[in-house]
């Protein structure tokens, strides 16, 4: 399950993530991360076209190498990975998704490994952490972004879109108490209340502001270490970078993160018992040179390179 040689990609030309093997179905006895697609946009409230970044972020992948040199270590030698495919469903039926989402990662779950989703818009998540919930418990949620992602159906008439996915998850219990983290959170709200949900479940509430003031590795040891030994996982929307850096996403807000911030953030998590990730909003229509695109390829990785370095430390492992 390692990457293919960069000159076999060339020969066959097909683009699966970072190179990686396509395994549709149960994953191979031994994975430990199944790379899953999932093209759903109804869910945005203002510009679409997160569907089609599968397989944008596929094709620009291929050109990252496996070692990690600030990690030390070879990220797809010591992650055995596949590229699972997309969720497949019915692009206008927002229930579909939903069903088919929490399918496969529950199929995946069961299987020992971990679900990195390539979404799509924000609602995906949802889905993904009531499987995850039922094969684990309740997870310390990382969740990088502008926006809260906890309102409700008063803001635009319906009760799932991209940004109720944490409403739902901390009213369903998915989320332990305490071990929420929203990092990047700005722009204005539409009321005082909007952070209620977090915080009456003691979520910690981070802007750019703060991240700058701390410095972005040191917040993310800082949350390594709150969360524990919790099962983890990391809900990354790319508009909590600055549009400067991500200018292909959807519902872009001034002032945020930089690139560097955000890999110094999931760098500084080493170590986390990290149970899932979704890299989400990547809307390629509105990309320039590829720059979100490329941005959401890394930003997997520095997802899988948190895992290879768990595997490393695990009782009875070199290193």
């Amino acid at each position: 399950m390692a990457q293919d040689p960069a000159l076999t990609y060339l020969r066959h030309g097909q683009s699966p993530l970072f190179r990686l093997p396509v395994s549709i179905g149960a994953p191979p006895p031994g994975t430990r991360a199944v790379l899953l697609g999932v093209p759903f946009d109804l869910g945005t409230t203002y510009q679409p076209g997160a569907r089609l970044a599968p397989w944008h972020v596929r094709r620009v992948s291929a050109l990252l190498q496996g070692w990690h040199p600030v990690h030390g270590v070879d990220v797809f030698a010591e992650v055995p990975a596949v590229d699972g495919g997309n969720a497949a469903f019915p692009p206008f039926d927002p229930g579909a998704m939903r069903e088919a989402v929490q399918g496969e990662v529950s199929r995946i779950a069961a299987a020992g490994a971990a679900p990195f989703l390539l979404g799509g818009d924000h609602s995906i998540v949802l889905p993904a952490l009531r499987a995850l919930a039922k094969a684990h418990g309740p997870l310390a949620v990382v969740h990088v972004d502008a926006h809260l992602d906890t309102s409700g159906p008063e803001t635009w008439g319906e009760a799932f879109h991209h940004g109720t996915p944490f409403r739902h998850a901390l009213a369903e219990g998915l989320v332990a108490r305490d071990a929420l983290f929203q990092v990047g959170i700005r722009g204005p709200w539409g009321a005082s209340t909007d952070a209620d949900p977090s915080r009456k479940h003691g979520g910690v509430i981070v802007s750019p502001e703060l991240v700058d003031a701390e410095g972005a590795g040191a917040l993310g040891r800082r949350i390594r270490e709150a969360c524990g030994g919790l099962p983890t996982y990391v809900s990354f929307d790319v508009d909590a970078l600055d549009p400067a850096f991500v200018p292909g996403t959807g519902t872009p807000v001034p002032g945020g993160l930089t690139t560097r911030e955000a890999f110094a953030l999931l760098r500084g998590l080493a170590g986390v018992r990290l149970a899932g990730m979704d890299v989400v909003e990547v809307c390629p229509a509105l990309d320039h040179g590829e720059a979100t695109s490329t941005l959401a390829a890394h930003l997997l990785y520095e997802g899988l390179a948190l895992l290879a370095v768990e595997g490393r430390r695990r009782p009875g492992r070199a290193g």
